[in-house]
């Protein structure tokens, strides 16, 4: 084992591109369509579009912060530079909270889409399977591992591109109702919906938590960054408009696998389509579980590193220099969530942890410009302060519109951050004491 050595830099922006639309393309084939569920079609199309502007004026900012400070961190990293430790410390927990739970919900929706193609199979074992398997792969190194997230995200866009084509012959915008009028609609409804439109783009941000890897940080971080989100937006907007223009909406709104049912209702089971797109569709859902698992182990090996986590968390292993400990302690976690908490759950969950640490990154970004204005700036965000003022109002509300629909599950998140906060504290006294 190695400990505190150095990853590899061998990525380039087009794997920050397969990175970015590989974390978050599972949100095009399912989960998203549980805002239905709340949501009545044009309020959660508010949903959606306020989630949406607030991503694109949010990656703006944060793209300056990946390509300024290019660590494992990311946000915690950012964080702790403005900050200071603790907020360091919470903004790495929130990540936390949002890269550790989403594995478990898109393993979830990955057995539902084997159990779809293969019946015999149960949904839940499938799930396992697929994300024991993946934790091994990632296992083998940051180079390999990125080729095969390429591979997999080009085959599940590739999907998506196969399921609009064969949803063209029965778009029908007759579906779609009229706009309402603004004192018709519910905005509680439009607030429950959130979480579920956060999904179509939760963890695109996870691109700057392999930023110590990437060869270039100011040049491919920016370029890979951006063109994930722009494929991730056009893919959203399509897919939302598409499905609700040939299906009855309810009829989607509680099903882990949306599309695969949306062909197989058009088409029928006579015609193999159905199978096949299922089929593309487990490579979406296979780059999300294991972009998110390359994620969320680099999030743990530099928290360990900084002291937040048991160091134990930040040994390299030999040869591959991946930190195995983090990958192993990250799947077991995901895999005991698994087995006490729903696929609705597990989406929320993970909503809060990003909303917060979306917040703590933009006031960490304006502290940063205040604090450090000489520090070297690659890429600059444009119309500061206005842009930034605009993303942080935004998240806020996002936030608390989360918070207010899920009071439970939002105290669980701030519980546990409290324990882990007063845990580091009551460590770090320990530690001071010890040294006099």
């Amino acid at each position: 084992m190695k400990e505190d050595g150095k990853m590899h830099k061998v990525l380039h922006s087009v794997h920050l591109w397969g990175i970015a639309v590989g974390l978050v393309i599972s949100g095009d084939y399912f989960g998203w369509n549980f805002g239905w569920s709340k949501a009545s079609f044009w309020e959660f199309s508010f949903a959606v579009g306020w989630i949406a502007t607030f991503y694109v004026l949010f990656a703006l900012c944060f793209t300056e912060l990946a390509a300024s400070i290019p660590q494992s961190g990311g946000p915690s990293a950012y964080a702790k530079r403005a900050l200071g430790d603790l907020f360091g410390l919470v903004t790495g927990y929130l990540v936390l909270v949002e890269f550790l739970l989403a594995p478990p919900a898109i393993a979830s929706a990955l057995g539902g889409y084997i159990h779809f193609l293969f019946p015999v199979i149960p949904a839940f074992g499938a799930g396992i399977v697929m994300f024991c398997l993946l934790l091994l792969i990632n296992l083998t190194g940051i180079k390999q591992t990125a080729r095969f997230e390429l591979l997999v995200t080009l085959v599940a866009v590739f999907g998506l591109l196969f399921y609009l084509a064969f949803l063209v012959p029965y778009v029908s915008l007759d579906r779609i109702p009229p706009l309402p009028e603004v004192s018709s609609i519910s905005w509680n409804s439009v607030f429950l919906s959130i979480p579920f439109a956060i999904w179509f783009f939760l963890a695109v941000e996870g691109v700057a938590l392999a930023a110590e890897e990437v060869r270039n940080p100011a040049r491919d971080i920016p370029i890979g960054y951006t063109a994930g989100i722009f494929t991730l937006l056009c893919l959203a907007g399509l897919i939302f408009v598409f499905t609700a223009s040939v299906v009855d909406i309810k009829e989607i709104a509680e099903l882990d696998y949306p599309l695969s049912y949306v062909l197989q209702k058009l088409y029928g089971n006579d015609l193999v389509w159905p199978f096949v797109f299922t089929f593309i569709g487990l490579f979406g859902l296979v780059a999300s579980l294991f972009g998110i698992i390359l994620g969320n182990s680099r999030l743990v090996y530099a928290m360990a590193k900084e002291g937040y986590l048991p160091t134990y968390l930040s040994k390299l292993s030999s040869g591959s220099l991946v930190p195995q400990n983090a990958v192993l302690s990250g799947g077991v976690l995901g895999i005991f969530c698994m087995c006490f908490l729903d696929t609705a759950e597990l989406i929320t969950i993970s909503a809060l942890g990003a909303c917060g640490m979306y917040i703590l990154s933009l006031v960490s970004y304006f502290v940063l410009r205040k604090k450090e204005p000489e520090m070297p700036r690659p890429y600059k965000a444009p119309l500061y302060p206005v842009l930034p003022c605009v993303a942080l109002i935004l998240g806020i509300v996002a936030c608390g519109s989360v918070c207010v629909s899920e009071p439970y599950l939002a105290l669980g998140v701030l519980g546990f951050g409290i324990v882990l906060a007063f845990g580091y504290r009551f460590n770090q006294k320990r530690k001071s004491v010890s040294l006099l």
